[in-house]
């Protein structure tokens, strides 16, 4: 039986199954049997093949790891947990940010701590676009409908689209640049997100509690994990809702 999802995200990604030996560095028979044959490749070119095609191991090879195994991966996947986001290390920010070489997403809605406190965060972010790294973020819209709840749950009313508006003051300056995508979202935020290639911070979210005194996962993708996945994925179906700051960018 044919891996229809692993043939999916090859022709998404415009990946011939030589085009994906020649990147694995194993011969095209084997990638023809991964998909035709439904074979489970090794560990090490699961997650390979999994970033190459933007997807989760758990999603193309869902039988890969037995179920109470790929729980456990998942736990490992946990680095660090914090009672609220002031007690995450000022400098881990940064350090987490200047090791990224390919992909940075941050989903908030106003996030104002990050430049406001760290004034090396947005020259850091310019100097990674200019090096090719993809840099994607994610405003609350200041006139759409769920912030304004927030701001109400808070108890703060419009000062949270003020302090989105606060926050993009910083980040004009991005705006030209190849490589870096600033936008406004309109959906609940569950959990704020700061992704880092493989690593993230998760701020989760409590009712009527500002993000600064709600916990922070610590996460690090691990092959065969599905937590750090799960979180990409949520990120992914906020970016499809998105819309442009400075649409004429």
């Amino acid at each position: 039986m044919p891996n229809d999802r692993l043939r999916n995200g090859m022709l998404k990604k415009g990946l011939t199954p030589v085009a994906l030996a020649d990147k694995l560095g194993v011969d095209p028979k084997t990638v023809e049997r991964w998909v035709t044959q439904s074979r489970n490749p090794y560990p090490r070119y699961r997650h390979s093949i999994a970033e190459l095609l933007d997807e989760s191991e758990s999603y193309l090879w869902p039988d890969a790891l037995p179920t109470q195994r790929a729980v456990q991966v998942s736990q490992s996947e946990v680095v660090h947990i914090y009672p609220r986001r002031g007690a995450v290390p000022t400098d881990l920010w940064q350090k987490l940010l200047e090791k990224a070489t390919r992909q940075v997403g941050v989903l908030v809605y106003g996030g104002l701590f990050l430049p406001e406190f760290n004034h090396r965060w947005v020259s850091t972010l310019r100097e990674k676009a200019l090096a090719g790294v993809q840099v994607e973020l994610l405003f609350g819209d200041p006139e759409g409908k769920h912030i304004g709840e927030r701001g109400d749950d808070e108890g703060i009313g419009h000062a949270m689209s003020s302090k989105v508006l606060n926050a993009l003051a910083f980040y004009k300056d991005l705006r030209n640049l190849a490589n870096v995508g600033i936008y406004y979202h309109d959906t609940i935020l569950y959990n704020s997100i700061y992704r880092f290639d493989d690593e993230m911070l998760v701020n989760t979210h409590l009712y009527g509690t500002p993000a600064a005194y709600a916990p922070v996962l610590h996460l690090r993708r691990i092959g065969g994990g599905e937590l750090f996945d799960n979180y990409v994925a949520s990120f992914k179906q906020v970016l499809g809702k998105k819309r442009a700051v400075w649409p004429e960018h």
